[in-house]
């Protein structure tokens, strides 16, 4: 038996997440990314409002420090060490940084240019995300096909939860072929672009630019990829496939199985929420998934233990 660490992305953040840890040992995390990059993070993660986080940016970086700044505090804690990491979108970030593969002030500047690149591109192709809600996969493909080169498969959560991307008039078309192919409900995501799809192209571009500029190492476990669902136990080739991230579908799902298939019994959520709980629940229902958002919520780490 073991225990995988997981983190979430974008989509969790709130106002006020990072209050509890204000005054832990784990807050020198948040100080030295503020070195780092000359930035006010103790705000954003402890005063902005709901409509400063709703931006790419803020969204990102306020999940991305809630989590390490978690981590921070469980990684000592842990009473073996994690057969995996991953996360989801964002929390690939969070989880190369965490493992190792990347320093921190590294990651925490690669997720601020990551985040700045994908809203440009989106200002410049606008895009929109919807989410299928009890769809299956062949019907998400069906939907896409109705709008060639316009939407695509852009989230693989888990059964009953996909989510498609494109152009405003290509996720029209195909979410009204969605509801003919029998999708019960179509939800628009808050999001600011239409993510994870080639309409990405140009974030992707840049961002191989900035990757190139950072060192890359063996983490001290293995971190699993959305791009691909298989695990990795170096730091060669995360620059690759961070790039191709950018504009190809979060394959969640399998993800999760792959945790499992590599031993991984429990799933540990560090950082604000409880989204990949709920979606394990409905992948790998024989692991157990525990989460971690608040210093109170350190108890958590008994139950790994007593496993």
């Amino acid at each position: 038996m073991g225990h995988a660490i997981v983190f979430p992305g974008q989509g969790t953040q709130q106002p006020g997440m990072g209050r509890p840890w204000v005054d832990h040992p784990s807050w020198a995390v948040v100080e030295r990314a503020e070195k780092a990059t000359g930035e006010n993070f103790t705000h954003l993660l402890v005063d902005a409002s709901a409509e400063e986080l709703s931006s790419t940016r803020e969204a990102q970086l306020s999940v991305l420090l809630t989590s390490l700044v978690v981590w921070d505090a469980v990684r000592d804690q842990l009473p073996s060490p994690p057969v995996a990491f991953a996360g989801h979108s964002l929390g690939q970030v969070t989880a190369l940084i965490a493992s190792g593969t990347l320093e921190l002030d590294d990651g925490v500047v690669l997720a601020a240019r990551r985040a700045e690149l994908t809203q440009e591109a989106a200002n410049r192709r606008p895009g929109k995300m919807v989410a299928l809600l009890g769809g299956t996969l062949e019907q998400a493909e069906q939907a896409c096909a109705a709008a060639p080169d316009a939407c695509w498969i852009a989230n693989d959560n888990t059964v009953g939860q996909i989510a498609i991307a494109g152009t405003p008039e290509g996720v029209e078309t195909a979410s009204e072929a969605a509801k003919q192919a029998g999708v019960r409900r179509i939800t628009p995501l808050n999001v600011g672009g239409a993510f994870h799809t080639p309409l990405m192209a140009e974030a992707a571009e840049s961002l191989a630019d900035h990757l190139s500029t950072l060192t890359w190492h063996t983490p001290d476990a293995p971190v699993v990829s959305n791009e691909d669902a298989r695990s990795y136990a170096d730091g060669i080739g995360w620059r690759e496939r961070l790039v191709t991230h950018l504009t190809r579908p979060v394959r969640w799902r399998s993800v999760m199985e792959t945790l499992a298939g590599i031993g991984a019994t429990t799933f540990l959520e560090i950082g604000h929420g409880s989204m990949i709980a709920g979606l394990a629940k409905r992948t790998v229902p024989d692991v157990r998934a525990l989460g971690i958002a608040t210093p109170d919520e350190l108890t958590v780490l008994d139950a790994i233990e007593a496993a």
